[in-house]
């Protein structure tokens, strides 16, 4: 509590914040668990033996580096050191996303180098690649409107593709008219 959903939090309350995060999880388990792929998880602070995250289906990894880039390109990074040829990095705050979308993703890397799911807020909830590029992941302010025009822009002689721009849970506009999180805001302070 206080450590997650910050900006949400601000509106709603920490306790609120951290039920529709534990919400939240408990979907990307839901859409992530069929998938036929090699999963990872990676925590920010420590790893947990005992969650959510059966160990049986996902490895468990600790994010390493200073910000979002970093900790994004150094997952990148150490999935092509292990030999995946195709991978997908999604944040774990995505109500509207399906397995559906991520196996499509998967396979939209099969005609295109790179995958990118747009977010609302001007970034993006899901990115793929077939080999790694670190210049994705540099000289971006994380968190603003300006980090998918800014990845574009890095990527305008690749060959990419855009998926549909979708809502990504970040404040308490993102969820205030979706009807499976007024449980959570009946009770907002």
């Amino acid at each position: 509590m206080g450590k997650c959903k910050t900006r949400l939090a601000k509106t709603v309350g920490d306790k609120i914040a951290l039920d529709i995060y534990k919400f939240l999880l408990e979907h990307t388990v839901a859409i992530t668990a069929g998938l036929e792929v090699t999963k990872q998880v990676y925590y920010s602070e420590e790893i947990w033996e005992k969650d959510i995250w059966n160990p049986d289906s996902y490895q468990k990894k600790l994010q390493k580096g200073r910000d979002l880039g970093t900790r994004m390109w150094n997952a990148f990074r150490d999935g092509f050191d292990q030999g995946f040829d195709k991978i997908i990095v999604i944040g774990s705050d995505m109500y509207e996303l399906s397995q559906a979308d991520l196996e499509n993703a998967f396979g939209v890397l099969d005609q295109h180098d790179y995958v990118i799911g747009p977010a609302q807020d001007g970034g993006y909830y899901l990115l793929g690649m077939k080999s790694g590029n670190k210049t994705l992941f540099e000289n971006k302010v994380w968190g603003t409107e300006t980090v998918l025009p800014d990845t574009l822009e890095d990527l305008k002689k690749e060959s990419y593709a855009l998926l549909e721009t979708r809502n990504d849970v970040d404040l308490y506009e993102d969820i205030k008219d979706i009807a499976v999180f007024q449980q959570f805001l009946k009770h907002k302070p």
